[in-house]
């Protein structure tokens, strides 16, 4: 099997995994995770927005393949002229070793499969943790996740990541722009009345991607340290609440306990007094774990005006403090479901973890009692 028939087989098995499962998202993030793949795979820079008629042809061809794959097994590799799963990284990595590549396998949000191949463009140590980032891809499905943690080591994948900051510095929300302005002041790409300068943005662009990208190294490091919800934990809460509200909860606690551990993210930009960083964490901070953070996002409010660090790290615990409880409600439903099936825990986690935090479905079971 020639590399070009390895990497041909990894695409497919990307096809599959979109096939499967690109139902997970909204209408709307389906849609921007098909423009950046489509960018992706006709090589255009993330400000560089395809012809509309194009781009829905592309994407309504993309689905009628879907389709024709939607039930295939994901297709086991040929390597070393053996047979191997596609989830068993060591040997194909092995084999790759001699061309600056890496493989990666593994599952995202509601266990949806995630596969690829990059080129390894450095190789360093964070905190004690191995840390490859990667360049040009060959292969990728339609989630992509940037940055994750495998066995111990921290990859960052840099084609991603570049399409993931140009989107949200374009798609601010409006409770955010203070703090983009905060993000995006330190590379003077701001115009007098703070509109962005798209000409400067667009130029310095990669200088900011490869400065900033320590936000997700020192997440995955702060992920690395933390074992109060491990991923055994994790896993178990998934399986048994796919694709819901708990398993939304689950994801994000982990990531805010992450983020505000003494290792992790948040310490590393008090004790570099990185405002550009605090500025664009505060951006990408949306969705659940802004809900569980607004301690920190009052304590961001509160710096942007005072600019005293004191605000960010008693945010910081604040926001730990109450995740830690959350997440000892969590393993105690892991350990209930040693015991018991799902569908006989799904009121009290409505009632002990979904409710308290205002998450529960009109019509829903403890709507009902």
């Amino acid at each position: 099997m020639t590399e070009s028939g390895f990497v041909q087989i990894v695409r497919h098995n990307c096809d599959i995994s979109d096939a499967r499962d690109s139902g997970i998202y909204s209408i709307c993030t389906l849609v921007l995770k098909l423009r950046n793949l489509y960018k992706w795979e006709h090589g255009l820079q993330p400000w560089q927005e395809p012809e509309s008629g194009e781009l829905l042809d592309w994407i309504a061809a993309k689905e009628e393949y879907w389709e024709t794959i939607n039930g295939e097994t994901f297709q086991r590799l040929p390597v070393n002229s053996g047979d191997i799963d596609p989830f068993s990284l060591p040997p194909v990595n092995e084999m790759l070793s001699a061309t600056g590549q890496v493989y990666g396998a593994g599952y995202g949000r509601s266990m949806k499969a995630v596969f690829f191949i990059g080129e390894i463009i450095e190789q360093k140590t964070v905190a004690g943790c191995p840390v490859m980032i990667l360049g040009k891809e060959t292969a990728r499905e339609l989630s992509s996740p940037f940055a994750m943690l495998q066995e111990g080591i921290i990859y960052i994948r840099r084609e991603p990541l570049r399409f993931y900051f140009w989107d949200h510095i374009q798609e601010t929300m409006p409770s955010c722009k203070s703090a983009r302005h905060h993000a995006l002041d330190s590379y003077g790409v701001l115009n007098e009345d703070l509109s962005i300068n798209r000409d400067l943005l667009v130029e310095r662009f990669d200088r900011l991607v490869d400065q900033e990208m320590e936000i997700f190294i020192y997440h995955e490091v702060g992920e690395k340290h933390e074992n109060i919800l491990d991923s055994s934990t994790l896993k178990k809460i998934i399986h048994a609440f796919p694709d819901s509200a708990i398993e939304l909860l689950c994801r994000s606690v982990k990531d805010i306990l992450a983020d505000t551990h003494e290792s992790g993210l948040i310490s590393h930009i008090i004790t570099h007094r990185k405002k550009s960083s605090l500025g664009f964490y505060r951006v990408f901070l949306d969705g659940m774990r802004k809900m569980l953070c607004q301690d920190f996002v009052d304590g961001c409010a509160s710096f942007w005006k005072t600019g005293n660090w004191d605000d960010i790290e008693k945010a910081r615990q604040k926001c730990r403090e109450n995740t830690l409880a959350l997440a000892d409600k969590l393993n105690l439903l892991s350990r209930k479901l040693d015991k018991e099936v799902p569908e006989a825990l799904k009121g009290w986690t409505e009632r002990e973890i979904l409710a308290p935090l205002g998450l529960l479905a009109p019509g829903s079971s403890e709507d009902a009692t």
